[in-house]
């Protein structure tokens, strides 16, 4: 049998193998709900952009071209990642860091294209630095965590400011963006992997009024932007707002009541014919629930419920703190995402501009989404050959 290096506690530094052996295992249960996941947002990305696309004088096919072109790029991208020692990641943390908040500086100082969330050269090359940060704040979080394990759950310094410092890099330049909605996905993976972490809950609360204090502070100098007052203003008071600001999220909720239990059927959408607009995007579910009704949305959420269940079973399984935070730190994202993008589709709290995991239109999103569900590969991979390897060991000696 092939052999892999193992990691052991010396004086000196063990050099790891970069790449995993053949006779290492695939948690096929994982790479099938993403191939699953991959397939239907692919169908119900050209059920609901291709009148759009018609109606933009291109090809039925365009959105759905594009998409399936990121598709083919992200998943060449996960199978050569699950095939990659994760712990490779763990000694190249700082290059990434400083390379995102480069990008998102001089996405800030350019706003290429007039998107200020975007950065690239021309229209055929374009991708968005805060997709990349997400992931960039899970792996650094993560670094820190097994780098401290024992300073970070009993020590204030390593505990909660170092991993609050090194993540308002990236919060204070979306803050000038201003892209809201990532960073709210930022502050909550980072709250979350570090209360994992070990960090004590006493000094969330320190968190907790820092926040308060800031929000009371925005609040009293009316420096909230206009557009978010009127966001939350329309949600508070829905029924008494005029329909303009509030048509998106009403012609949402008329296509999910249209679908009723078993749906309109694939294709037969209403409200994708110039009523929901950019349905391909954050509201890409609603179309979902009108043509396949609740059974369709729930299978969904079945989908995403059985995939955030085997990223938590892979943390919880793997071989070393790095793999168990990466791996709840990707599973933790993606939850965020899909109930927040949900959540606003219902109506259930404001529009804030999060798109649905796999589903919702954005190369960049499905490519790093894609990267994330190889280093979930990896550390499954990595972590079955590990415990096969043992049990090989035991067995040999008679154990």
């Amino acid at each position: 049998m092939s052999t892999i290096d193992i990691p052991r506690s010396t004086s000196r530094r063990t050099k790891e193998t970069i790449f995993i052996t053949k006779s290492s295992r695939t948690d096929i249960y994982l790479l099938l709900v993403t191939f699953l996941l991959v397939v239907f947002g692919l169908i119900m990305m050209y059920s609901a952009s291709y009148i759009k696309a018609y109606s933009n004088d291109k090809s039925g096919m365009a959105y759905l071209t594009n998409q399936a072109v990121f598709a083919v790029i992200g998943i060449s991208a996960m199978l050569l990642i699950s095939h990659i020692n994760y712990r490779v990641i763990h000694t190249l943390s700082w290059p990434p860091y400083f390379f995102i908040i480069l990008s998102l500086l001089l996405m800030v100082l350019t706003l290429v294209g007039n998107r200020s969330r975007w950065l690239g050269v021309g229209d055929a090359f374009q991708f968005q630095p805060s997709e990349l940060a997400k992931l960039a704040v899970i792996i650094f979080i993560s670094h820190l965590a097994s780098l401290n394990p024992v300073r970070m759950k009993n020590s204030f310094k390593y505990g909660f400011v170092q991993p609050i410092a090194y993540v308002a890099g990236f919060a204070i330049i979306m803050l000038i963006q201003p892209h809201y909605s990532g960073l709210f996905i930022i502050a909550g993976l980072t709250i979350t992997m570090m209360f994992v972490g070990g960090t004590k809950f006493k000094w969330f609360a320190v968190l907790g009024l820092l926040i308060a204090g800031l929000v009371l502070l925005l609040l009293l100098l009316d420096w909230v932007p206009p557009y978010v007052k009127n966001r939350i203003d329309t949600w508070r008071n829905s029924s008494e707002v005029d329909n303009d600001s509030y048509y998106q999220t009403e012609q949402s909720l008329i296509a999910i009541g249209s679908g009723g239990f078993s749906g309109l059927g694939l294709g037969n959408s209403r409200q994708k014919h110039h009523f929901l607009p950019e349905p391909q995007n954050d509201f890409l579910f609603a179309i979902v629930c009108e043509e396949l009704g609740f059974v369709g949305g729930l299978f969904i959420i079945g989908l995403f419920t059985y995939f955030i269940v085997r990223g938590i079973n892979i943390s919880l399984n793997a071989k070393d703190r790095f793999g168990a935070m990466l791996a709840i730190g990707i599973t933790v994202e993606i939850a965020i995402q899909v109930i927040l993008n949900i959540a606003v589709v219902t109506d259930t709290i404001t529009n804030t501009g999060i798109s649905l995991p796999f589903f919702s239109q954005g190369g960049t999103s499905l490519i790093v989404l894609l990267a994330e569900v190889g280093l979930l590969l990896s550390i499954a991979r990595y972590t079955n050959t590990t415990n096969r390897l043992k049990t090989t060991s035991r067995a040999s000696t008679g154990e």
